[in-house]
């Protein structure tokens, strides 16, 4: 079945100190744009931008404007908040979900002040709303780039840990069998799979794995859900770099302490990556 859907366009991580946040992901061997703000709203965003997809840390900077509930989440806890899809046609794809039977809302204009040396641009996107009902377990929407060209400058996409993409962002969740019908709704049958406990839905080339807290901490050799969470929340994220002899070297140099799962990859704690459990595979 044909999706309007690419993929992930980028993770959101909520902050509650974006200075904080920065300094922290610099040392965890990243490089990130200059500081961006949400026109009419009241948060603002630090990226970390790679070829086709992004991270966004995201924090509050004006409690009395729109936060899109970013301040709901912050008062539980810091960490991954919710997924952006890709699409190229906001409006084609807002239309391919109602008549699919989603509720989708938008497409919605939305722009952010980049503050560069040469001065102020503007980013602009459109939006699509889906309902709770519609991504179970994941907060999401869909996200289309107007100007995509303002966000990918090739000093921005080179990063000391070796970082390239987005391979996999995991969540927490009860009973992971029952969300597959609505994710077949989104995103087609032959793109659901039932591995190994998990529910494995496939966004374009990346995957979003939805499990119980127990099959978390089982198949992650070393990982533990976050304490006191209740589900359904996102709780980790996988990233290919290229080398990974290279991007554990660059994390022991600027003193984070990570380890190794039975796979070889590389596991950086919560207590490192604000919130989230963090993966360094080799990218294929």
């Amino acid at each position: 079945m044909n999706t309007p859907i690419a993929g992930i366009d980028h993770v959101l991580i909520g902050v509650r100190d974006l200075q904080v946040a920065r300094s922290d992901y610099e040392r965890l061997g990243f490089t990130l744009t200059p500081r961006g703000s949400h026109i009419g709203w009241g948060t603002a965003n630090y990226c970390i931008m790679f070829a086709r997809d992004y991270l966004e840390l995201l924090g509050i900077v004006d409690a009395r404007a729109e936060t899109n509930n970013l301040d709901k989440f912050l008062a539980v806890r810091e960490g991954l908040m919710g997924v952006a899809f890709a699409t190229g046609d906001a409006a084609a794809a807002a239309e391919e979900l109602r008549a699919r039977g989603i509720a989708a809302r938008g497409p919605e204009a939305l722009a952010r002040r980049l503050e560069l040396a040469e001065g102020t641009v503007l980013p602009r996107f459109s939006l699509v709303r889906t309902p709770p009902e519609a991504t179970p377990g994941l907060s999401a929407f869909l996200c289309q780039h107007l100007a995509p060209e303002l966000l990918r400058r090739p000093e921005w996409l080179a990063h000391p840990n070796g970082a390239e993409s987005i391979l996999a962002v995991a969540a927490i969740v009860e009973r992971p069998a029952e969300l597959a019908a609505s994710y077949a709704r989104l995103l087609g049958r032959e793109a659901i799979a039932a591995e190994a406990g998990r529910l494995v839905v496939r966004a374009g080339a990346q995957r979003i794995e939805f499990m119980t807290a127990g099959d978390f901490a089982e198949q992650g050799k070393g990982r533990r859900p976050l304490p006191g969470i209740a589900p359904p929340y996102l709780v980790s994220m996988t990233l290919g770099v290229r080398d990974l002899a290279a991007a554990a070297g660059c994390l022991a140099g600027n003193g984070v302490a990570h380890g190794r799962e039975v796979d070889g990859a590389i596991l950086v704690r919560p207590e490192e990556a604000r919130g989230l459990w963090m993966r360094l595979v080799k990218a294929s």
